[in-house]
């Protein structure tokens, strides 16, 4: 016999995801970042690290929200792929305004990055050390780099969650096909 389907399914787990994970170790740094190398009283602090925070709570709420209403799902996953995409600009307006060199696309320190990066079991700890010991130019890349593959795997992320509405719609079209079902039944 088939399992009924439930109107309110649960929410999804935001911790197991890598997305939420990523920007979790964005935040860290930003905050890191912005606290030892930035000047106290520049408002750029409080704009980094909101942007940074903003990326990683919208998932979170995101992700809460998609118990009720896919459409602010998929909104709060854009807004979080948003707000780090404003940090990004954030980092690469450090770098240019201070005269340091932005890692180009193929350089040898983004491609080392890259390979660094797909370890998922790499956490907050761990990159933390590596920041702790490199000049604010070089933790500037990093947190460029970290960006740029969240923003993708973002873009991954609401490419599923459409097609998951594509194929199952909503709320309101499941209270729907469930109500419709228990009048026939009854």
């Amino acid at each position: 016999m088939a399992k009924p389907e439930r109107m309110l399914s649960s929410p999804g787990n935001f911790r197991k995801l890598l997305t939420y994970q990523k920007a979790e170790i964005i935040y860290d740094i930003t905050f890191y970042f912005c606290h030892k190398y930035l000047r106290v009283g520049d408002r750029t602090i409080d704009q980094m690290v909101q942007a940074a925070r903003s990326g990683k709570q919208n998932i979170v709420e995101g992700c809460k929200f998609s118990l009720t209403s896919s459409e602010i799902e998929i909104k709060l996953i854009n807004v979080a792929k948003s707000s780090l995409q404003e940090l990004m600009m954030d980092y690469e307006d450090y770098l240019r305004t201070r005269k340091h060199r932005q890692w180009e696309e193929n350089s040898v320190e983004i491609t080392k990055m890259r390979e660094l990066l797909r370890n998922k079991r790499y956490g907050t700890d761990f990159y933390m050390k590596i920041v702790e010991t490199r000049p604010p130019e070089t933790i500037a890349n990093i947190v460029i780099s970290m960006i740029k593959q969240n923003d993708y795997l973002l873009h991954k992320q609401l490419e599923t969650l459409e097609k998951d509405f594509l194929e199952n719609g909503g709320l309101r079209e499941k209270m729907s096909r469930m109500r419709l079902e228990h009048r026939k039944k009854n």
